[in-house]
């Protein structure tokens, strides 16, 4: 299941309301992510889950991994910052 495009271009980060990377469904591996915070957002049952407390921290090592694999497959943010 994927998001819907109308969707994720209004979602921000509920922290500091920026745009997020969309890296897809799987509770693993995808969700929203916001690289400034090193915070992913979890999609579950197809419905992202925005609330900071909920958000998982990334390490270093696992943010250089979506790091490379946002650039690798050219995910685009969620939307430009103004």
């Amino acid at each position: 299941m994927s998001l819907d495009p109308r969707l994720l271009a209004v979602l921000a980060c509920s922290q500091d309301k920026g745009p997020l990377y969309y890296l897809g469904d799987d509770e693993a591996t995808g969700g929203l992510y916001n690289p400034r915070l090193h915070r992913r957002y979890l999609v579950r049952d197809g419905i992202p889950v925005m609330l900071v407390d909920e958000a998982e921290t990334v390490s270093d090592e696992a943010h250089a991994e979506i790091a490379a694999r946002i650039e690798r497959e050219s995910i685009a943010p969620t939307f430009a910052p103004a």
